[in-house]
Parts: C-alpha cells; sequence; structure tokens
C-alpha cells in the first residue's frame, strides 16, 4: 500500500503557497491513481496521501484544499486492518459541510456515502467489467457522457443513497451507480481510467484474481470496444470537477 501516511508527489505539487490551495488526493492502493482525473487538474497542484494503517492521520483541514479526491481501494469501507478510513470519512464530511467539492469514486464513493450517513452493503453483488448505467438526472460531470453509457465497474459492495442526495446513475445490480450531495460527486464506477491504468491494473495479482474468480477473459477487448468513445467524454466531464476546484484556488 506504500509508505502509509507518507505525501507522495502528485503533478505539480510542491510549486509553493502562491499557487494557491492544493487537491488532496485520498489513496487507498498504489494502483489506483488518479489518471484522467489528474489529467482534468492539470495545473493545479496536488497533494497524495495514503492514510491507511494511521489511526490519527494529520490530514488538512478540507477548507485548505481546492478539492478532495478519493479513489478506490480492494477493502471495505469499514474495515478494522485499517483505521485511517475512520479519519477519511470524518474529512470528507467536513468538506461537504464546507462546500468543498469532492469526488469519491468506488471505495470513495462509498466512503462518501458512509460519511454522509448512508449505509454500505458488503458483498452485495459484484459488477466487473464495461457495461452500461443510466444516467437519470442532468450534473456537468456526467452529462457529457450521455444517457446510458458504457463504464468500467470494479465493486463487490454497494451503498445506499444518503438522505438528501440526488440520484444520478442506476444499474439493475447497483441502485446507486452516481450521486450528487452538495459540492460532493460519488461514483460507484471508474470513469477516471484511461488505458494506461487499466494495463497497469491488469499486472496487479489481486486484481486478475478477480477477473479469474468473476470469469471475466475478455476486459481488454471489452475496453478496446468502450475506451476510445468514454475517455473523452469522461474528461470532458471530470473538466467541471476541476474548473470547481480552480475557483477555490
Amino acid at each position: 500500500m506504500g509508505a502509509p501516511g507518507g505525501i507522495a508527489a502528485g503533478a505539480d505539487v510542491g510549486r509553493g503557497a502562491a499557487d494557491g490551495r492544493p487537491v488532496l488526493v485520498l489513496q487507498h492502493a498504489p494502483a489506483e491513481g488518479p489518471a484522467l482525473i489528474a489529467r482534468a487538474l492539470r495545473g493545479i497542484p496536488r497533494v497524495t496521501r495514503i492514510v491507511l494503517d494511521e489511526a490519527s492521520p494529520d490530514l488538512p483541514d478540507p477548507r485548505d484544499v481546492a478539492a478532495v479526491v478519493a479513489m478506490g481501494g480492494p477493502m471495505n469501507v469499514d474495515d478494522p486492518r485499517y483505521p485511517g478510513l475512520a479519519a477519511e470519512r470524518r474529512l470528507l464530511a467536513d468538506a461537504v459541510d464546507a462546500g468543498v467539492p469532492v469526488l469519491g469514486v468506488c471505495l470513495g464513493m462509498q466512503l462518501l456515502a458512509r460519511a454522509l450517513g448512508a449505509r454500505v452493503h458488503p458483498g452485495a453483488g459484484w459488477e466487473l467489467g464495461f457495461a452500461p448505467v443510466d444516467v437519470v438526472a442532468p450534473d456537468p460531470v456526467l452529462s457529457p457522457l450521455g444517457e446510458r453509457p458504457t463504464v468500467l465497474h470494479w465493486h463487490g459492495d454497494h451503498a445506499e443513497l444518503p438522505a438528501g442526495a440526488t440520484l444520478l446513475a442506476t444499474s439493475a445490480v447497483t441502485p446507486v451507480q452516481a450521486f450528487r450531495a452538495g459540492s460532493a460527486l460519488g461514483l460507484q464506477f471508474h470513469l477516471e481510467v484511461d488505458g494506461a491504468t487499466l494495463h497497469e491494473w491488469l499486472r496487479v495479482p489481486e486484481m486478475v484474481a478477480d477477473l479469474a474468480t468473476h470469469g471475466i477473459r475478455d476486459l481488454t477487448a471489452q475496453a478496446d470496444a468502450a475506451m476510445p468513445a468514454l475517455v473523452p467524454r469522461a474528461l470532458e466531464g471530470l473538466e467541471a470537477f476541476a474548473d470547481a476546484a480552480r475557483a477555490r484556488r
């Protein structure tokens, strides 16, 4: 999982206070980085933290960052092996209260939902591979994808919709695929993934084992079919999140 609590250099990190607030990226697995999100955030300093093993990590006040991005990972939101997840949930809740732009992806979406008081159900039903979701409400990040985009799924846990949040996307297996809660957007699917990221995932033994367990043998072919249309639309949508972060610089 990398150096717990350490700071990894993201693009443009360390350029100085004159450059304004950075984006805080909470990462949970070395291979699950921000990818297209980072591309959209070009020119904004990023600080990446992995705090899974820290009971009391020294995380910033969310008012001191331009945005918060919570990435995916193989653990559950309440996994007792990783005490740092509780601190992440508190930070996400505080960020929403402060109106700070938040983007949660997969595990990050579940942490966000849990931080906002919703239940997360472990092992509620696997979705793995490229498959469509139904976009049921407009949102600046999702609207460029169209009404029924084919996106990458890699999850077994499901989050319920937080009270007061707007359901944005759904599928037959996972009723809450995306939601908006004030300044925060939760995405159960992996809108951030580009070809290089997927190639890296296919070199991670645990992720390869997931594919084998669920009989997925054609993920590369699925990607070749879906990603040429998906990636530019995903990047267009993620630019809307980046614009919200730039507005807080």
